[in-house]
This record gives structure tokens, C-alpha cells and sequence, in this order.
């Protein structure tokens, strides 16, 4: 579809300003047009006035054949035209040519038209079939008739035709050229508001959620008075605010990152100091009361768990801070296999199945961190759906890269933490049933450690189908055979 409307400012004046000017050249074009024609029929009418019916007069003798009582062409432009009506019936009509009389066939519509005509003198304006337009004025003879005097219109038609088509052509080639100057005129006049909305673009591309941001460079205001000016200036000032509140928050991230990795790692000491004394209180072989045992076994559970909580705040802090991970070629088909087995005997109820292809799929990357990935989708779909629900691991690689999916027909995410699932500590306990409890650190520890490999995790759920999709990108030494 064809959009009729300028969308652009820059087309918006221009067509403005085109349609502006070609409103003004209708409006003196037709002004012309309708004077001119006006003059001329006006001096038509003069002409009819000073012929005062003369040529129309002398077709009452021209009965009588001598040469004093023929028709009187003297004086008589060529085309004039004479009737002769008696009692509204017309008696003798005439045109002169080459400077003779000739008669003219009226129709029944001629002599209508000519019966109609008021004897006032007035020019009136009529068609006739043999001659075209004319114009005509009627008078009261001395016989009681009435002369009819008229001039064709043709000469005044082509006149104005003529005008017509040299306005069109002056007026068109104006309309081309203000086009043309007034599309370069507004273009220069919004040079500065273009540099605005560059700048504005640039902004709107950055991204602004989470990281260091570069801001682009202020707008020059060169007339800070003029309405462009004025947005300019907002614009710069919206800039400078929006830099400041960056800087906080990248500060406020970096102090927050750097808090969650010291304290993640001065943890892991006193932690490992409370596992160990545990379990060697345990070893213990003298008597231990029953009620003593189990709270050194829930301290020893507790403390690994805090061990796994530790290790994983420090992981995600290491990766926010940009640590690189290792790289080498990764067997992914072997780590899932490995995976399905370990999730397999933690979740013995539930029915797990594997979508493989036949020659093994390798990637570059981390192989421990790999596995996690794996693990953590896994133990996701494991803790978060009822006993009975099926899981399946599909691992697929084509020239686009490699992909890796996990789908349960569990019960679904709500639709309103679907956009949050990859973030930290989240938990959607209240719609999925769990079997255990977990840290809400799963997800997000996936999503991180896949961005570190340059790919990308999304999540599709619906009822009765939930799905996660990590794609890595294509490596160069691509598939090795198992």
C-alpha cells in the first residue's frame, strides 16, 4: 500500500510549502483565466453593440436581387452571424465569409435557442450546430421583427486556452523548481535537529540495563533560541542526567559485585571449618546421644548447602566482573549423557529421555562449567514438575551454531515471572511443586555462563510444556565423531 502522507518533517514542510504555492498559482491562474475571458466576451459585446444590427437588418431585402438591396457585409468581420425573427420564427440567417453572406441551416434547437433570446441588446452566449459557440445580442427592428447579431466565441476560446497552457507550464516548472530549492531549503534548516535525533538513536541503542555505558557525545546548539535550539539544550541536559545516574549505578554494581565476591570468598574458609568439624563430630565412636547426632547432621547438611550458596555468588561475581573462562573443545554430547545419568538417579521417578545425534557435537568452552549448565536446566525440570513428567534433552548442531533444549510437559511457568526466571534468587515455589529446596541462583548461574560463551538462553512455557533453549555459537573445528 501506497502511503499517501508525508511522514517525515522534512517532507512534511516540503509538501507544505509545494501545496501552499500551487494553491496560489490556482488561485491567479483561475483569476486570470476568468478576467481575460470576461474582457474579451465584454468586447465582443461592444463589437455587437456598434453593429447595431445592420448585417441583420439587410436580410429583410434579400429577397429582392439587384445589388443596391443585397445583404450589407461592409464592415463585417469575418464569421459574423444575422437572423431574422418574425413573430419568434425565424425568417433568414446568415453568416458572412470572405466578405459575402452565406446562409446557415438552423436546427430546431437553433431556432429555439434563437426565439429565447431577450431583444434587449444584451450579449447572451448559444450554441448554434453549424457554427459553435457564439455570442449574440437581439434588437427590435422597424418592421416588428427582431435582429439577431452575433460574433463567434472561438478567437476568445482559443485565447484563453492558450493562457491556460502557459500558465500550466509556468506555473509547473515554478512548482518543480520551489519543490527542488524548498526540499534542499528545509533539509539545511534541519541539519541541527537531524544531529538531535542521531544523537537520540544512539541513546536509544546503548544498553542501558546493566554494564559500564559510554554516553554519546553532546549536541553543538548553535542558536539556543530557536526551537531546535531548545531541544538541543533538553536533550543535552537529559544526557548529562542520565550519565550521572549511570555512573551511580555502575558504581553502586561494582561496590555490589565487589562486596558478593570478597564476602563469597572469605566465607568458604569459617564454612568448610563448620562442614569439617561436623563430620568428624560424627566420626565420633564413643556414645552420641540421638538428639546431638541430629543436629550435627543438620549442621553438616546446612553447612553444604551454605558451601553450594558460597560457590555459587562467587562464580556469578567472578563472570559479572568478566573473568574468562576456559576454552578448549568440550564433548557436549558425553556431558549430557553424564548429566542425564546423574539427574536420572536423583529423580528416579520422573522420565527422562534423550534426543541425540549420531556423531558427537563439540563445542569450545569450559567443561565444568558446561556441565553445569547442563546440570542446572536438569535439576530445574526435575525439582520444579511432579513425579511422572517427562524431560527430554535435545542437543542438535547445524552452520548456525549448536543447540541444546530441555522440555518438560510440567504445569508451566506464570506468565507473570516468566520474564524474571533467569534472575537471582528468584523462585516460583507458589505454581510448581518441588521436591527439595533450592538456592534460586540455578537459572541465573545458566544464563550467565552461557553469555560468558557467547550464546544466548531463552525460555518458552506454556501449560503443560516448558522449554529451554541454549544455543552456542558455531565454532570452526565444528563436530568430531564419537
Amino acid at each position: 500500500m501506497i502511503r499517501l502522507v508525508p511522514r517525515t518533517l522534512r517532507s512534511q514542510l516540503t509538501a507544505g510549502l509545494v501545496t501552499l504555492l500551487a494553491l496560489a498559482c490556482l488561485a491567479v491562474g483561475v483569476t486570470t483565466v476568468v478576467a481575460l475571458e470576461r474582457f474579451l466576451v465584454s468586447r465582443l459585446d461592444q463589437q455587437l453593440s456598434a453593429s447595431a444590427g445592420r448585417f441583420a437588418a439587410s436580410l429583410e431585402h434579400e429577397a429582392e436581387p439587384d445589388a443596391d438591396n443585397q445583404p450589407d457585409t461592409r464592415g463585417q468581420s469575418e464569421g459574423t452571424f444575422g437572423a431574422r425573427l418574425l413573430r419568434d420564427t425565424p425568417t433568414q440567417a446568415a453568416v458572412v465569409r470572405d466578405r459575402t453572406d452565406a446562409a446557415v441551416p438552423l436546427a430546431a434547437g437553433d431556432r429555439r435557442a434563437l426565439a429565447a433570446l431577450p431583444a434587449d441588446g444584451s450579449g447572451h452566449s448559444i450554441r448554434l450546430s453549424a457554427l459553435g459557440r457564439y455570442r449574440v445580442n437581439a434588437v427590435l427592428g422597424d418592421d416588428g421583427d427582431v435582429l439577431i447579431t452575433g460574433l463567434p466565441l472561438r478567437p476568445v476560446e482559443e485565447t484563453v486556452h492558450q493562457l491556460e497552457a502557459v500558465e500550466a507550464a509556468v506555473f509547473g516548472g515554478a512548482l518543480v523548481v520551489t519543490g527542488v530549492l524548498g526540499a534542499l531549503w528545509v533539509r539545511l534548516s534541519l541539519r541541527p535537529l537531524r544531529r538531535v535525533t542521531t544523537t537520540a538513536a544512539s541513546v536509544a541503542e546503548l544498553p542501558l540495563a546493566s554494564g559500564e555505558v559510554a554516553m554519546p557525545e553532546p549536541v553543538p546548539v548553535a542558536e539556543p533560541h530557536t526551537e531546535v535550539g531548545q531541544v538541543g539544550t533538553s536533550l543535552n541536559r537529559m544526557l548529562g542526567h542520565v550519565g550521572n545516574a549511570l555512573e551511580r549505578r555502575q558504581a553502586s554494581e561494582e561496590r555490589l559485585r565487589h562486596f558478593a565476591a570478597d564476602a563469597s570468598h572469605e566465607l568458604r574458609t569459617p564454612v568448610a571449618n563448620v562442614r569439617g568439624h561436623a563430620e568428624l563430630a560424627l566420626r565420633h565412636k564413643g556414645p552420641v546421644p540421638g538428639e546431638v547426632r541430629r543436629s550435627l547432621e543438620r549442621i553438616q547438611s546446612e553447612s553444604e548447602r551454605m558451601s553450594r550458596l558460597v560457590d555459587d555468588l562467587l562464580l556469578l561475581a567472578r563472570l559479572d566482573a568478566g573473568r574468562a573462562l576456559e576454552r578448549k573443545p568440550v564433548d557436549l554430547t558425553r556431558l549430557v549423557i553424564d548429566a542425564a545419568d546423574d539427574a536420572r538417579a536423583a529423580g528416579p521417578r520422573h522420565r527422562w529421555l534423550l534426543d541425540l545425534p549420531e556423531t558427537a557435537v563439540t563445542v569450545e568452552g569450559d567443561d565444568h562449567r558446561l556441565h553445569q549448565v547442563v546440570g542446572n536446566l536438569l535439576a530445574n525440570a526435575r525439582m520444579h514438575t511432579p513425579p511422572g513428567t517427562a524431560v527430554t534433552v535435545r542437543l542438535d548442531a547445524d552452520h548456525q551454531g549448536t543447540r541444546l533444549t530441555v522440555a518438560d510437559d510440567g504445569l508451566g511457568v506464570p506468565d507473570e515471572v516468566q520474564h524474571e526466571v533467569f534472575g537471582r534468587f528468584v523462585r516460583v515455589d507458589h505454581s510448581r511443586s518441588r521436591a527439595a529446596g533450592g538456592t534460586g541462583l540455578g537459572l541465573a548461574i545458566v544464563d550467565a555462563v552461557v553469555t560468558a560463551h557467547g550464546g544466548r538462553v531463552a525460555m518458552n512455557s506454556r501449560p503443560g510444556h516448558t522449554e529451554f533453549t541454549v544455543t552456542f555459537p558455531r565454532v570452526p573445528f565444528g563436530s568430531q565423531a564419537r
